[in-house]
This record gives structure tokens, C-alpha cells and sequence, in this order.
């Protein structure tokens, strides 16, 4: 990664005083009852199965946590805070890889060699500088542009060039990731594979999060994000899509209030084995997927002191 732990008390400092926090999540009252999870599905029993195992995996987890889930092929859904705002930290990049693709197939041209070289590691290795280059080249106006156009309503881009503090909610997400895995007007053909390659791409350290648990008959595309704040802890995040095999699913699952990345991450892990588990049953000696153990850090675009 491009930035140093080192980095860590100046940024995390001057972040709260800064920043503007949801106010959603600033007006819930203390005694307020904790929402639930909530799912529907085309499949007999599933829904409730679903809701139960969710449940149960965020039990006496302290993270506050939202989840979007889709699968087509039960046309099975599951939400839970789904349009609270979070701080995007870096899942932001498949927003702004997704404007990229988007805007050169208005002007009908190919991503150029130094775009591409971006993209690649904006997506596979979560680089911010370059992340920041492509934010800075398209600018807010465009950015604008594709969340219209994909009815991302509700995601507000990070003012001043800070993209990792976009505010951005699971419904929002899982249109994303339906525009990235299903035929649109939005995203073409070769945009959408575009970006499923280098989500299946990502370097090992990061592959964690939503891929936990997913059997080895399906494709993993991932893309994380985690930053530190001085309110909420760490926001924790991880998108992924899962396909093949007969099955083609997508799951958003954002979190803060975490005492520390990696009880982020285990958060997220439990959630995702329960729906794995739940969509794509299997025999006990099928190999699942094992995300890596030693999860990576990086800080996002914030502003400084």
C-alpha cells in the first residue's frame, strides 16, 4: 500500500472536527430498539432461514452494521440498515472505476494506457494515489453524472477531493454491484466484465470480508474498504459478487463502531459464511473459500491537520 501506519495519529486526529457525521445515525435515541434484519425470497424457507442465521452471526457483535443482499436466482433479498450513511473508505473505487467506464463509453473511446494502469491498481491493490488521479481527472461533475444515471441517489461524494469520505448506504451499493453483474443501459458489456476481472483480482491480503465461506463453485469479486476516525472507530466495509454454478448473487456489508480493523473484518466473515452457507449449500469436504488471516491497512484520501 502507498501510505505508512505512521500516518495514522495525524489523520485520525483532525478527522472528527472536520467531517460532517450522518445525521441518521446522529438522531437515533439510546434507547432506540435495534433494527432487524429483514428478507424475502422466491424459495420456500429461505427468507426466514436467512434472517435467523443473519441474526444469529451479529449477535454480541459491539460493530453497527448494515447489509444488502440479492441472489436472482431465488430472488431472495436481504436488508438491514439500508440507507444509513456510511463513510465509504476505499469501496468507493468501484464507484469511481465504474464513472470512468461510464463516461468513456459516452465519448466512445477506450480506456487510455495510463487510465488502465490506474484502474489496475486502484481496484487489485486499493492504491490511493491513484485513486485520487482518477477522482481529480474526472471531477465531481461526472462522478454526479454516473450516480444519476445508476439511481445511486443517495450517495453524496466526498467534498475537497476527500473520496473516502463519500457517504454511500447498502441500497445505493447494491445497485452498483447489479449494474456491474447484469446487462444495463448504465455500464456496457465489456465495463461490466471490466470491472468483475479486477474485483477477482484483488491482491491476497485484501481478499477478506464478503468472499468468507463462499464454496469453490462460484467466482469471487471483491472490493474492501476500512479507515479510523475519531468518532465511530473503524469503518469496516466489503463488497462482493458471487457467480456461477447456477448461482449469481451480491452482498454489501458496511460496519463502524469497531474497536479495531480486524474485529471489523470478523464481523463482516460471520455474516457472509451464514448467507453462503444459506444460498449455496454444500457437502462438508467441498472446499470453501478461506479469506486471507492477515488483513492489509491503508489510509484513504482525509483531510490533513
Amino acid at each position: 500500500m502507498t501510505h505508512r501506519f505512521s500516518r495514522r495519529k495525524a489523520s485520525v486526529a483532525a478527522l472528527g472536527a472536520a467531517l460532517l457525521i450522518p445525521t441518521v445515525a446522529a438522531a437515533t435515541p439510546a434507547a432506540a430498539t435495534t433494527p432487524a434484519v429483514s428478507c424475502t425470497s422466491g424459495k420456500a424457507g429461505l427468507a426466514a432461514k436467512l434472517t435467523k442465521d443473519i441474526t444469529a452471526a451479529l449477535a454480541n457483535r459491539k460493530s453497527t452494521v448494515a447489509l444488502g443482499l440479492y441472489d436472482r436466482g431465488t430472488k431472495t433479498t436481504c436488508t438491514l440498515r439500508g440507507t444509513t450513511a456510511y463513510d465509504s473508505a476505499s469501496t468507493v473505487k468501484v464507484t469511481v472505476l465504474a464513472t470512468l467506464l461510464w463516461d468513456a463509453k459516452k465519448h466512445n473511446r477506450y480506456l487510455t494506457s495510463t487510465e488502465a494502469s490506474l484502474a489496475t491498481r486502484m481496484i487489485t491493490q486499493s492504491d490511493n494515489d491513484a485513486t485520487s488521479k482518477l477522482w481529480k481527472q474526472l471531477g465531481l461533475t461526472k462522478i454526479k453524472g454516473f450516480l444519476a444515471a445508476a439511481k445511486m441517489t443517495k450517495t453524496v461524494p466526498g467534498a475537497d477531493g476527500y473520496w473516502g469520505l463519500t457517504q454511500e448506504n447498502v441500497a445505493d451499493e447494491q445497485k452498483l454491484l447489479q449494474l456491474v453483474t447484469a446487462k444495463n443501459s448504465v455500464l456496457g458489456d465489456n465495463s461490466r466484465a471490466y470491472i468483475q476481472q479486477l474485483m477477482g483480482k484483488v491482491v491476497s491480503d485484501q481478499r477478506w470480508g464478503t468472499p468468507a465461506g463462499a464454496p469453490s463453485t462460484v467466482s469471487v469479486h471483491v472490493k474492501n474498504g476500512w479507515l479510523q476516525r475519531s468518532t465511530h472507530g473503524w469503518r469496516v466495509h466489503s463488497l462482493g459478487t458471487f457467480n456461477g454454478a447456477g448461482h449469481d448473487y451480491m452482498m454489501s456489508v458496511l460496519t463502524q463502531d469497531n474497536s479495531t480493523m480486524d474485529y471489523g473484518v470478523t464481523t463482516i466473515q460471520n455474516v457472509a459464511k451464514a448467507i453462503h452457507k444459506d444460498l449455496v449449500p454444500t457437502t462438508a469436504k467441498t472446499a470453501r473459500y478461506v479469506p486471507t488471516s492477515r488483513p492489509s491497512e491503508a489510509f484513504v484520501a482525509t483531510p490533513a491537520q
